[in-house]
């Protein structure tokens, strides 16, 4: 050891560099992988007990970067989610980050984070996949693989990661995922009749005629709600929100403009009035821009608020079971009533906000029949002032 340090000597500009690490006890092979834009060189390291053992790692760190940049060798799949998720996701809304970090805490990092990224090889991934469609779904499959997918791309452009494995695998089937409930239409009009005068009443109104998302309700303002005839513009709801703090839409279809039906407008314009006085009572300065269902400070409500607000509402009407339901089930019942009605898939695929009916037929097809009406007429028609009407094949 002693007669390989008397050999040293100090490399050129852009050669290798070996040199011996007193602190580690070890000798260090450094690789010149350019500069900062600071001006500083960086380098990629390697180490080993002798020169030769350093010399051909050297020799295979050169070759991993011939052929794809500077991916270091020991960077981990844990190191890329990390860093994935600390800068590949800037810009988007607080709950998508929560929802990517509880995917990567449970399904990737668990299982795969000590992996070695440069060794992570396709049957790995392949038994990996397999392993969590055991516990998941289909979708929550596809986005527990996408976490893993754009985590090794973010990774690729920042020279950590010479290929992408997972772009190699297919997708497996998940399990069956817990079938969605839809209400009939007696639960429907007992749903609409429930709470009357309170705020999470005119949010199960809106979600349940007009089938705005409740990721749509939750930060809707004002200025975007029109409750009255203005020539030939009827009342409507403009849902644009999308994951993204800038507020761009996730898809064109995302950004529409759904007609309410009457009786929707009057409970719109009913709940407006009684808010206003609220915020007069209270000293509070009410904003055409401000909130629609903002929570008792004023911020906007959190998805579990809502939901508990839902399941009391669900109680008082007599539905069964309220603890099994979700906001989102007022979508399926949205559409489940819309295709019993037999209005088109085409026309529920975009009141919806799907850009076509593949998605529409997918995720509701245990609602959908086979079907001609706008779908603020139609809900007028079903819950109209003549009373209920039997709907042939309701769940």
């Amino acid at each position: 050891m002693e007669g390989e340090q008397a050999t040293s000597r100090k490399a050129g500009n852009g050669e290798d560099s070996i040199y011996w690490d007193k602190s580690k006890n070890r000798y260090i092979g450094a690789v010149s992988i350019g500069f900062t834009p600071a001006g500083k060189r960086k380098r990629s390291k390697v180490s080993g007990k002798t020169k030769t053992e350093v010399r051909a790692k050297l020799r295979k760190l050169r070759g991993e970067l011939a052929a794809d940049g500077k991916a270091p060798a020991n960077y981990t799949v844990s190191q890329a989610v990390e860093e994935w998720l600390s800068k590949g996701l800037r810009g988007r809304e607080e709950s998508s980050l929560a929802m990517y970090r509880s995917l990567a805490k449970n399904h990737v990092i668990p299982q795969l984070g000590y992996a070695k990224l440069q060794e992570l090889d396709a049957d790995t991934v392949d038994d990996w996949l397999l392993g969590r469609a055991e516990v998941l779904g289909d979708e929550a499959l596809k986005k527990v693989r996408s976490v893993l997918s754009r985590s090794i791309n973010h990774a690729r452009k920042r020279g950590r990661a010479n290929s992408n494995v997972v772009e190699l695998v297919d997708l497996p089937e998940g399990r069956p995922g817990r079938p969605s409930n839809s209400l009939s239409l007696s639960e429907a009009e007992a749903v609409l009749r429930a709470k009357e005068g309170t705020w999470i009443h005119a949010y199960v109104v809106l979600a349940l005629l007009v089938g705005v998302r409740t990721e749509e309700q939750r930060p809707l303002t004002w200025d975007h709600v029109t409750t009255e005839v203005q020539g030939d513009v009827q009342p409507h709801v403009d849902v644009w929100r999308s994951v993204r703090r800038k507020g761009e839409t996730k898809t064109v279809m995302s950004r529409r403009s759904l007609a309410m039906p009457i009786q929707v407008a009057q409970v719109m314009r009913d709940y407006r009035r009684r808010q206003q006085q609220e915020f007069t009572a209270a000293g509070r300065v009410w904003r055409p821009d401000g909130l629609v269902f903002p929570d008792s400070k004023g911020k906007q409500r959190t998805s579990t608020n809502v939901l508990r607000s839902f399941r009391s509402l669900l109680r008082a009407a007599g539905v069964k079971n309220p603890e099994k339901w979700t906001t989102r089930m007022l979508r399926t019942s949205c559409v489940s009533l819309l295709s019993a009605h037999r209005i088109p898939i085409e026309v529920i695929a975009l009141v919806v906000g799907h850009s076509g009916t593949h998605t529409t037929e997918r995720v509701y097809r245990k609602q959908l029949q086979p079907v001609i009406r706008d779908g603020a007429k139609a809900m007028d028609e079903i819950f109209g002032q003549g009373g209920s009407k039997e709907v042939s094949g309701q769940p």
